[in-house]
């Protein structure tokens, strides 16, 4: 295993089964069916039933990731979560989901790049490995913002819902498995997207509570100027780095904010020959679990073809671009 790449192994994901359709959210925001179609293209999205946390949706995942994979939890060796919605502050959310698994042999911790969390995820990911291929990394994305939504606000609230993606990391043969990475961050536009209270600048009290700081809020003009400037540069050089044309990209697997941002996006990228999976249509954007859960979704339904090139994209707050480039290994 000395010469191996580092490459997925298996997918997963998990939704939860309650289904919200834009009729019962245009009702709750004070919209129409119309005006959410027409700015999202999104028809449903997901939320979390009451019993449910990050840690649930997260195993879930993962529990799918190791079936397809075809191992067992006691294999894996390290757990890494990418989540803005932990279920608390501390413990992490990815020793919860080590208890749920009784995967007792990883070692575990979280990451939070919001929306890039998964790409984030998984560069740690082949760095642990690359050293050790013989070992195996369990790598989640999961987010539940359901619970952070401010339903006065129209404009994010028809956004968002709850989900989970998985996927196993280890050893394969080159050439297939991971090419390279750019991640990128600018923390000078870190006011684009927020949750202002609950940690340690502004602890929960009735006052943050009564101000509505636990919300979820977006500039989103701003961000999509911020998502169309940036992050076609910014694949541009992951694909120059590694030799690769464009013309050569087989499938582009991106975050999932709108349906309009994605149209925009793939216009400027120019990646014409490339298919560019979507799932926002039916789950909304799932921030961080949004790349893996369309992952695992093209994945399931056959769409990769060994040798193929992947592009995972992504971006989101901080604020933070993540990308990555596979060349595709058949999973399960």
């Amino acid at each position: 295993m000395s010469q191996a790449s580092i490459g997925i192994l298996g997918t997963g994901s998990y939704l939860p089964e309650r289904v919200i359709t834009n009729e019962e959210i245009a009702s709750r925001v004070g919209t129409t069916v119309e005006w959410i179609e027409r700015k999202t293209q999104i028809r449903t999205r997901r939320y979390a039933a009451p019993s449910e946390a990050t840690s649930d949706l997260g195993a879930r995942a993962g529990i799918e990731a190791i079936k397809q994979a075809g191992i067992s939890a006691d294999q894996i060796d390290y757990i890494i979560v990418s989540t803005s919605t932990p279920d608390s502050p501390q413990p992490p959310t990815a020793n919860l989901i080590q208890h749920e698994l009784q995967a007792h042999n990883a070692a575990c911790f979280d990451v939070n790049a919001v929306c890039s969390g998964f790409i984030y995820a998984l560069a740690l990911a082949q760095g642990l490995l690359t050293r050790r291929p013989d070992r195996l990394a369990l790598v989640i994305a999961s987010d539940v913002y359901s619970r952070s939504l401010d339903f006065d606000e129209r404009r994010t609230a028809v956004l968002l819902g709850d989900g989970a993606g998985a996927a196993i990391v280890g050893g394969m043969p080159p050439p297939y498995g991971i090419i390279d990475f750019t991640l990128l961050s600018d923390g000078d536009a870190h006011e684009l997207i927020r949750v202002d209270a609950g940690g340690s600048r502004k602890p929960a009290s009735h006052e943050t509570v009564d101000s509505g700081g636990h919300f979820f809020t977006m500039r989103g003009r701003e961000v999509r100027d911020f998502v169309l400037e940036r992050v076609p540069p910014a694949l541009d050089d992951l694909l120059a780095a590694g030799n690769v044309p464009r013309n050569a990209v087989d499938h582009i697997v991106p975050h999932q904010p709108n349906g309009n941002l994605l149209d925009d996006l793939q216009e400027k990228l120019g990646l014409r020959h490339a298919i560019v999976h979507r799932t926002v249509v039916d789950y909304g954007n799932v921030g961080s679990a949004s790349v893996p859960l369309t992952l695992d979704v093209a994945n399931r339904t056959g769409a990769f073809r060994d040798g193929q090139l992947v592009l995972l994209a992504s971006f989101g707050g901080g604020m933070a671009i993540g990308a990555s480039l596979l060349r595709w290994m058949r999973c399960g």
